[in-house]
């Protein structure tokens, strides 16, 4: 079952991020803490969404979180999948696809034109997953990022 994330789900929510991370080989990358992740799901102006995949008996195995982007050239907004994460002894059971499903759904409803995420490329169970439902690697797009020591020191005024 995917269901949308409320309130309750944070520390599960957080836990599964921590098992991410520790599965891309950057734990020490995670550093969000439960209030942040709170904050941002569900505060007074919530930047980030998330929906959990739910076994049978109740338990959390896997989650999406995502925010909204724009389109300049489309006009119109889209989603972009942040993380999207399923427990290893969960995978397989259509869990992924259901949650990636879901955001489609959400797309489609609203009139988003686009579904986008990373996917680091040693990822080829990933990569399998994403191509197997229809998604397509951009390949003449690099991902940059500023972080750390170099966005403080492009952010303070000189």
């Amino acid at each position: 079952m995917i269901r949308t994330a409320t309130p309750a789900d944070v520390p599960v929510i957080h836990t599964l991020i921590a098992e991410l991370a520790a599965y891309e080989k950057v734990p020490h990358e995670a550093r969000a803490t439960r209030e942040q992740l709170h904050e941002a799901l569900f505060g007074e102006r919530p930047a980030a969404f998330a929906h959990v995949a739910q076994e049978d008996g109740g338990e959390v195995v896997g989650f999406a979180l995502w925010f909204l982007n724009f389109s300049t050239w489309r006009g119109v907004h889209g989603i972009y999948l942040e993380d999207l994460y399923v427990r290893p002894g969960a995978r397989g059971s259509g869990h992924g696809k259901a949650l990636l499903t879901e955001l489609a759904r959400t797309c489609v409803a609203r009139g988003y034109e686009r579904l986008e995420w990373s996917v680091l490329d040693w990822n080829r169970p990933a990569i399998d997953f994403y191509e197997a439902m229809g998604a397509r690697p951009q390949g003449e797009w690099t991902v940059y990022r500023l972080t750390d020591e170099a966005l403080t020191a492009l952010g303070t005024p000189k």
